[in-house]
């Protein structure tokens, strides 16, 4: 821990993923001169986490791909579809080489990096002060990049958790397909309220990420999960007693219509779920997180603040919405939604609309691929509890206009 306060132009607060991915694109902008602390009691080292995600080949990232894939198989019980994702394919990466960047990143950024946990954050506009848990300031810095977890601001209409457990298995003798991953295999035993998939990421073809899945309200136990990932390896007709788990992954991701604030301060910024970058329906953040530091690079490059876009269109957080409160209210069943989804659409539109990237017409087109009677019911409950919600916060009637007087509208959030 520094002795002293330091004073930096931007402090990383936080130093998982989202901080490790922002380092790498400070670094490829070569913002060699910007002064950077990194805040985190704990050094990111190692495979403590996969991230899987798409995009077109020849990123950056690139040559840290742990494997890639062109093709992906989703499977129902009634049968198995083969996607071309073709000009997208799918990627898995990770942790040890993303944290191995940032680590030569921060060396060569200067960066200070400062081994004790933030407390509270205080902007005063101008500058901000970082604390530690007992009120002892550790930095001042012109911006602050703020990783670390955090609820919601307020509960959201459906709070539901994507939580699993994947095994990293090895085998003697070629076992997997390593030119195909299972995107979603929908034949594991569904929960009474949620939906559960399997899928298996091959790294080549003696050893793969074999992965249970739920989107549900509640966790399971280990031995729970230990169960499930048992059952969906005979699915697969895999035989354990012929294959070594070298890892174990767990993880439990928010789900929900909740809303996070990305900017709870002038010049306090969050990043990662805190931050907005999970999509509520899927999950799926990794993507999200290179977006957005890309952009702070490239705004502090230009001079600006670093302040990303929002990490996915408001109307795409309105259709998480519904489709959240669809699955919950069981309006409709998680495996009919998704089958529905990559069945009447075309494999890329899919992928895109799930990463936030479709145009109003291509959403419109995937919402038209739902069952249309239970979404419009979600549609319309979700209206009704938005206006409900809408009322509690604010009971006092809007006040009228004197005749002749002019009156400012504002929008609403």
């Amino acid at each position: 821990m520094n002795p002293s306060p330091v004073d930096v132009d931007l402090a990383l607060v936080g130093g998982g993923g989202a901080a490790s991915l922002v380092l790498a694109a400070l670094d490829r902008h070569d913002l060699t001169g910007l002064r950077v602390a990194v805040v985190d009691p704990v050094h990111k080292r190692g495979q403590d986490r996969t991230w899987a995600f798409w995009g077109t080949p020849g990123g950056d990232l690139d040559p840290l791909l742990t494997a890639s894939w062109s093709r992906v198989d989703v499977v129902t019980p009634a049968g198995r579809r083969v996607l071309s994702l073709d000009p997208l394919r799918y990627a898995m990466i990770r942790s040890a080489p993303v944290y191995d960047r940032a680590a030569a990143a921060e060396r060569r950024l200067g960066a200070v990096r400062i081994g004790a946990p933030a407390g509270t954050l205080h902007d005063d506009g101008h500058r901000v002060t970082v604390y530690d848990p007992a009120g002892r300031v550790l930095v001042r810095a012109g911006w602050v990049l703020d990783s670390r977890p955090r609820p919601p601001e307020r509960p959201g209409r459906t709070t539901w958790l994507q939580h699993f457990r994947g095994w990293w298995l090895a085998a003697d003798r070629p076992t997997f397909d390593p030119d195909r991953a299972v995107l979603m295999d929908f034949r594991t035993p569904q929960p009474v309220r949620g939906v559960s998939f399997g899928y298996v990421l091959p790294v080549d073809d003696r050893y793969a990420l074999v992965e249970y899945t739920e989107f549900a309200p509640a966790q399971l136990t280990d031995a729970g999960y230990d169960a499930a990932l048992r059952g969906y390896a005979a699915q697969l007709g895999l035989d354990l007693t012929a294959l070594r788990v070298r890892e174990v992954e767990n993880g439990i991701i928010p789900m929900t219509d909740g809303p996070f604030l990305p900017r709870p301060s002038p010049r306090v910024v969050r990043l990662g779920t805190a931050g907005g970058a999970t999509r509520p329906s899927t999950g799926f953040t990794f993507a999200a997180m290179l977006r957005q530091a890309d952009q702070i690079a490239r705004a502090l490059a230009a001079g600006q603040a670093p302040v990303p876009a929002p990490a996915y269109p408001r109307r795409h957080r309105w259709l998480d919405a519904v489709a959240l409160r669809a699955l919950d209210r069981g309006h409709v069943g998680g495996v009919e939604f998704f089958a529905r989804l990559f069945d009447r659409n075309p494999p890329e539109r899919v992928l895109r609309f799930l990463d936030g990237g479709t145009s109003p017409a291509e959403e419109l087109a995937v919402m038209r691929s739902s069952p249309l009677l239970p979404m419009t019911g979600a549609v319309v409950g979700d209206a009704v509890d938005r206006l409900r919600a809408r009322l509690r916060r604010d009971p006092t009637p809007t006040p009228v206009p004197e005749a002749g007087s002019r009156a400012a509208g504002q929008a609403g959030s």
